[in-house]
């Protein structure tokens, strides 16, 4: 539950993080590292470089730019995945444990929220694992709408059908980033609680309205994160409908 609200936390401060940068003459304005703060120094105006440097050794082309940038963070942000990965498979293996605490604490939720923790403790579990790569990727989000914002170059580049520095008025890009997201969900359901899974669909909605609003860049980039996200998660959880049936093997073993 407590990792629930922190995934949600962490959405909910990035939406209105991103829905206070209004195009404004200031945000607007090409990056003077000499004068800039420390955010807009050493995060937006290299990722605004790095952008620039790929696109001209890819014809021009920022929407392919943002493709390799995107590859690059995720390979960064690798290991806190399988960090997650393997947090998560302790915990799955830890339910009936948690279970038992549940039962002879049911009385005392302050015991048994000790006696869990111990136990997590003991067996290196970090419940909230799963949200470190989410809360990484925050300043990642907010220093590219900065980056796409005071470049020119990148604000008025046209990609296939989308102006980067402009929303998608087609809901074509909102539409792939929520399903893209919504199927990256799938791949790690069997490792989520019930209480978890509602995360499913309300993450999904989320992704969909915060692309409604802002530059095409941001949902493009969540596009490309999600499909790597989704191989990775093939080869680390296989595919749902094996997950799915690999549990219900798991139950029928122990029930027998």
């Amino acid at each position: 539950m407590t990792r629930r609200i922190y995934l949600l936390a962490s959405f909910s401060a990035l939406i209105l993080l991103l829905s206070g940068c209004s195009p404004s003459s200031a945000a607007m304005a090409p990056i003077d590292p000499n004068t800039a703060g420390f955010f807009v120094k050493y995060f937006v105006y290299p990722l605004s470089q790095t952008l620039d440097w790929f696109a001209d050794h890819l014809w021009g082309q920022y929407g392919l730019s943002i493709l390799v940038v995107t590859l690059i963070i995720r390979l960064i942000i690798l290991p806190l995945t399988l960090k997650q990965y393997k947090s998560s498979k302790r915990m799955q293996d830890l339910q009936p444990e948690m279970k038992k605490l549940k039962e002879k604490y049911k009385d005392d939720a302050k015991k048994q929220q000790e006696e869990t923790m111990k136990l997590f403790q003991q067996n290196g579990v970090n419940p909230l694992a799963g949200c470190f790569p989410i809360i990484v990727q925050m300043p990642i989000l907010i220093a590219l709408y900065q980056a796409i914002m005071r470049n020119d170059h990148i604000r008025e580049h046209t990609f296939l059908w989308m102006n980067l520095g402009q929303p998608d008025h087609y809901y074509i890009l909102p539409l792939i980033a929520a399903a893209t997201t919504f199927v990256q969900q799938m791949f790690m359901s069997s490792q989520m609680n019930q209480q978890m899974k509602s995360l499913l669909y309300i993450f999904p909605v989320m992704i969909f309205v915060m692309s409604m609003n802002f530059a095409a860049a941001l949902p493009l980039y969540w596009i490309y994160g999600n499909i790597f996200t989704i191989v990775q998660s093939y080869f680390i959880y296989g595919s749902p409908g094996s997950q799915k049936s690999g549990s219900q093997k798991n139950k029928g073993g122990l029930s027998k």
